[in-house]
């Protein structure tokens, strides 16, 4: 039960997202992820929640809603793809 939000000021905390969801349910875990050089977060973030009801009630009334100046996209998260033919990073090239 993940949630992927989109479009969020680089500046977000996990405590911050923590705080406004929790409104909506559970909040089980909170990942920010941050950029490798500067440890800015990236601008989306993933939130598991509680319960079906808990995520699907959070998705309706944030999807869209401004917060900290930006239009937040709220969606069910996708399941990661562990299909070898979309890794490029092993493609390889003979001749180089």
């Amino acid at each position: 039960m993940t949630i992927y939000i989109g479009n969020l000021d680089y500046q977000v905390t996990s405590e911050n997202l923590q705080e406004v969801f929790q409104e909506y349910g559970t909040v089980s875990k909170v990942a920010v992820p941050k950029d490798r050089e500067t440890g800015q977060g990236r601008g989306f973030a993933f939130v598991d929640m509680g319960t079906t009801d808990e995520e699907d009630s959070a998705i309706a009334e944030l999807d869209g809603a401004e917060w900290m100046g930006r239009s937040m996209r709220v969606r069910k998260a996708r399941p990661k793809n562990n299909d070898n033919d979309n890794n490029r990073g092993n493609r390889s090239r003979s001749g180089f």
